[in-house]
């Protein structure tokens, strides 16, 4: 009753007369410099499928985590189970979750520790995250391993104004509270910003109660963003940037009935983390600024322990040390030529990794209409041996309203820690000598993909759409063979499918976005890939007339998946429709609310696993 009632109150500040917010100017892809094409190059210009989330998006949708924005984006699938800092995976184009690479402020933060070696975005807060950049396709030669489906770039705020900064509270369903501030300061020689946020929730059951679980399982947790630079002598540049993440999540699992058996239900389990990302840039040009010099050192660690009735019963340990150097030389202003070198350190519980890589990129533009880009990797793992990487990609200006883009890639990724060491091969049905046999030696898992797409501006800018269509193929993917305990390279998957996105600003005050994703993913038997749905898109109304009011109107919908957890065919296909307002009470002051799923749908996202219903949250942001 209380969430209905928050839900309502929520629902009128939103739907009150939504007719009127100042319409702010557009972001402009023109404008916003892509981290991940470690080139320089604009969102317009790069060539490879791109999708932008910026930090108005964000907040215009009310987006409390990353992996809510990332699901809009197309050809994006998400699998969470049950939300409020469960464990939550990103696939890019029907790759696996572990061969997303991901970076925060340019350093790879994905878990030494885990065994796929992934990244768990359920704990990602997006209060400090001024965009989201995510490249698809492989992008090994840019970025080494990992970097198999595609590259998730998160990039923190920093301070834009010379001084001031804000602060936000809001409390909801499900006694959660969010409430966070920041400060920063710009000066001629520099800038610096911080920003703390603090999340408590009594959460949902993580096993879903429609199965007859009722335990809450909460949510707590604590991020520290840091990032400031400061210009040295000869127009050099410092930066520093620090990302770090406490959290507490409740979680379910499988224990006994009063049967003797195995089920999933309540449990009392508690997973504790702590993420740290942090990393230093110095930025040197020289040859008559013909050449940039940039000198990057980077540390990440992951620290977990999960607890069973309050007794420690699992501990994890994860570091990586990132240290690269990259030239960048302007022959003149159409050709560009980069290259670099890097050491990445991985450690995990005893174990330890290293992995060096060369490159060189070269940009061509040709004219005012095209751009060409090429390069070629080479990376050398102290275990498996040598991977070798090309890439090529260009955009198309073919007249003032279509531009078309296209790309071909290889990817690669090296095997973890924990599947180079095998630590499960003596316990293999519980038979301590059924894996004593020698573990297989390991080689990387390859990708090759392309894509090809256009895009289409009308209506003096009122109306874009665009279209991609992708194929990739991914070989020597290492698995888990339950038959002797081993990782092994097993699989091999085919990924085809089609990416459509469009807008149209149908007023001053209103405008039209949608995006749809067709993916057909196969293992090399022909069977369909678990937990990938075929058919899934997003439609959104964003209201912005001239005044105080603005809204959003978010219909998310999720085809039907195959999940080998499931006990029927797989999982449904599900609609939910989450509505977003706020009002600006002055200058300083803006009220907002947000509800989600509406309707009340009753969904999973895996199998068991439940997801919140009809809730809702109001809160009030300052600046100063």
């Amino acid at each position: 009753m209380c969430n209905r009632k928050i839900v309502a109150v929520a629902v009128a500040t939103i739907l009150a007369p939504v007719l009127a917010l100042a319409d702010a100017e557009e972001t402009r892809l023109d404008r916003i410099v892509v981290e991940g094409s470690k080139l320089g190059q604009t969102a317009a210009e790069v060539g490879s499928s791109l999708t932008v989330i910026t930090s108005r998006d964000i907040e215009e949708l009310g987006f409390d985590f990353a992996l809510d924005a990332i699901a809009a984006a197309p050809g994006v699938t998400i699998n969470s189970n049950g939300g409020f800092g469960g464990e939550a995976s990103v696939r890019i184009r029907g790759a696996e979750s572990d061969q997303t690479l991901v970076l925060i402020d340019g350093m790879p933060v994905n878990d030494p520790s885990s065994p796929g070696g992934g990244f768990n975005f359920g704990r990602l807060d997006t209060a400090n995250i001024e965009r989201i950049e995510i490249l698809k396709g492989p992008q090994s030669t840019f970025w080494g391993t990992d970097a198999v489906g595609g590259v998730v770039s998160v990039i923190t705020k920093r301070q834009r104004r010379p001084s001031g900064g804000s602060a936000f509270a809001g409390y909801g369903s499900f006694d959660t509270f969010r409430g966070g501030a920041s400060f920063g300061h710009v000066h001629e020689r520099g800038d610096f910003r911080i920003g703390m946020t603090r999340t408590r929730s009594a959460g949902i059951s993580k096993a879903d109660a429609a199965d007859g679980n009722v335990e809450d399982d909460g949510y707590r947790s604590l991020v520290f963003s840091g990032r400031g630079g400061v210009m040295l002598p000869a127009d050099m540049r410092l930066d520093a940037s620090v990302f770090r993440t406490d959290a507490e999540a409740e979680f379910d699992g499988r224990a006994r009935n009063e049967h003797g058996e195995w089920v999933f239900g309540d449990a009392d389990l508690l997973s504790k983390t702590t993420e740290l990302a942090a990393n230093v840039r110095l930025r040197m040009p020289t040859v008559g600024e013909r050449l940039e010099n940039t000198f990057f050192a980077g540390y990440s660690e992951i620290e977990r322990e999960n607890f069973s009735d309050g007794t420690s019963s699992f501990t994890a340990d994860g570091d990586r040390r990132s240290y690269r150097y990259q030239g960048t030389y302007a022959f003149d202003a159409e050709n560009v030529l980069a290259f670099g070198a890097e050491r990445e350190e991985t450690m995990a519980d005893g174990e330890q990794g290293s992995l060096d890589g060369y490159f060189v990129l070269y940009e061509a533009r040709l004219g005012e209409t095209g751009l060409l880009t090429g390069g070629v990797r080479r990376d050398d793992h102290a275990q498996f041996g040598s991977e070798t990487t090309a890439r090529l990609a260009g955009s198309w200006r073919l007249a003032d309203s279509v531009t078309l883009r296209a790309s071909w890639g290889e990817g690669f990724k090296a095997p973890t820690l924990d599947q180079i060491a095998q630590p499960y091969r003596h316990f293999c049905g519980g038979d301590e000598d059924a894996g004593s046999q020698p573990a297989p030696a390991l080689r990387a898992s390859t990708s090759e993909a392309f894509d090809i797409g256009a895009e289409w501006q009308a209506l003096n800018d009122r109306m874009d759409a665009g279209a991609a269509y992708f194929d990739q193929r991914t070989k020597g993917l290492i698995d888990y063979n339950l038959g002797n305990c081993l990782f092994e390279n097993l699989a091999e998957v085919r990924s085809r499918g089609i990416e459509v996105f469009g807008s149209y600003r149908v007023s001053d005050w209103l405008a039209v976005t949608v995006n749809y994703a067709y993916i057909d993913a196969r293992s090399g038997t022909g069977e369909r890939l678990q937990r990938l749905p075929r058919h899934s898109g997003d439609l959104t109304f964003r209201i912005r007339p001239a005044g105080r009011f603005t809204g959003t109107v978010l219909v998310r919908y999720n085809g039907r998946e195959r999940d080998n957890l499931s006990d029927g065919p797989g999982l449904e296909a599900w609609t939910r429709v989450d509505v977003v307002g706020s009002y600006q009470l002055s200058e300083r002051v803006q009220l907002f609310g947000r509800a989600e799923n509406l309707f009340d749908t009753d969904y999973q996202q895996i199998s068991g696993y439940g997801t919140p219903g009809l809730s809702g949250w109001l809160g009030m942001r300052l600046q100063y």
